[in-house]
């Protein structure tokens, strides 16, 4: 099995191949994957199937944002720690800077937010979410004990609004895994060449989990976005109803804004965690609005690089865990239902107000599922004719 050789490329190199991969990969996280293959797989070779396939493997049964997690182990191990910061960087800023353009733009020219653009964009994010759900629910609840455990995640996701339904169905969804389902089929082993020791891993495991005890004393905003990037199995879809859960409540961001960012978050290449640079833009802050929305990509993505370090040392004990791929099975199908209850609150109340909008959500939907388009392009679709059915 070829591994991924480390020292070939300097952290640059890194940088400037994952700045390309950020400024074309559309499409959400299962494409992602699929750009990641073509480039570091058939192109670049640094890695062959098997080791590719046991890392996205790996990453898919960590919370966080699994292709970022792939991007930067791939990063780790051809170039260091240097390398991990290159990758996500490369990666990232292209939709993050996008993203912060459009909430500054919202923020100083209040109308845009009522305008029939925006409007669509709201729209087409009823039609991603459907889709997510659809996809996500395929995979993750084939059954229909996992069925049955993802309505009642976003049941309770629905009756207690917040993240407090969040956390309790998700809770309960990990439980009856752990008790009554079947693990998930454990892949191969893990080819994988990083130089991480388990003190080291142990040490990363400590400074993910000491953020989450230490929650309350460090700021309702900056916990919820910390949280929301902890919490994340399953794809970056289900950041959406998380980080809703912070600004909304509050007052910070209407659910109008909130879909209307998601929408675009969906349109732009790269990860669906920059979702979090628009927010931190939009929310009142003390700090420069743009640096705010740097700030909270930061701290999304932080809990994520840390427990892909905390576990790749010890992936080989985990994978073979019963008891966690049991867990992890009840979790994703938690996963998928608290999607579901995101799909019709926030995101079909606050963007559906009329019969047209029913249609262009279904058409939007349909070209997503049954043609090759990119979203981009179903989105400007969907812009384009909400803009003229208004002007």
């Amino acid at each position: 099995m070829r591994d991924i050789a480390r020292g070939q490329e300097s952290a640059w190199q890194v940088f400037l191949i994952f700045l390309r991969l950020g400024c074309t990969s559309f499409g959400g996280p299962i494409a992602h994957l699929g750009y990641f293959r073509q480039a570091f797989v058939k192109r670049l070779q640094w890695l062959d199937e098997g080791a590719y396939a046991e890392l996205v493997a790996l990453c898919q049964l960590l919370p966080g944002p699994t292709s970022s997690q792939v991007g930067m182990a791939l990063g780790l191990g051809r170039a260091g720690g240097w390398g991990l910061l290159a990758a996500w960087l490369g990666f990232t800023l292209p939709s993050a800077l996008l993203l912060v353009l459009f909430a500054l733009s919202l923020a100083h020219a209040p109308g845009l937010a009522d305008s029939g653009a925006v409007h669509g964009l709201e729209v087409f994010a009823v039609a991603a979410v459907a889709q997510a759900v659809w996809s996500m629910g395929r995979t993750l609840c084939p059954d229909a004990p996992r069925r049955v455990l993802a309505l009642v995640a976003a049941g309770l996701a629905l009756w207690l609004p917040g993240s407090a339904g969040q956390l309790l169905g998700l809770g309960l969804a990990a439980l009856v895994g752990r008790l009554a389902l079947a693990p998930a089929a454990t892949p191969p082993a893990l080819g994988l060449r990083t130089g991480l020791s388990r003190r080291l891993g142990g040490g990363a495991l400590l400074l993910f989990l000491l953020p989450l005890l230490l929650l309350p004393a460090w700021g309702n905003l900056a916990e919820g976005v910390y949280r929301a990037g902890a919490l994340v199995f399953g794809g970056g879809h289900v950041v959406l109803p998380l980080l809703q859960a912070v600004v909304v409540p509050g007052g910070l961001v209407s659910d109008g804004q909130v879909m209307a960012g998601y929408g675009l978050a969906q349109a732009v290449p790269g990860p669906l965690f920059t979702f979090a640079a628009y927010l931190g833009t939009l929310v009142p802050s003390a700090l420069p609005a743009w640096l705010n929305g740097l700030l909270w990509t930061l701290l999304i993505f932080l809990p994520g690089a840390l427990i892909l370090l905390a576990a790749l040392p010890f992936w080989q004990a985990l994978r073979q865990h019963p008891g966690w791929q049991r867990a992890l099975t009840g979790l994703n199908a938690g996963v998928v239902g608290l999607l579901l209850a995101a799909l019709y609150d926030p995101v079909w109340t606050g963007a559906i107000q009329s019969l047209l909008d029913v249609a262009l959500a279904a058409l939007a939907l349909l070209l997503l599922l049954s043609t090759r388009w990119s979203p981009a392009l179903v989105a400007l679709l969907v812009v384009l004719t909400a803009w003229l059915l208004n002007f």
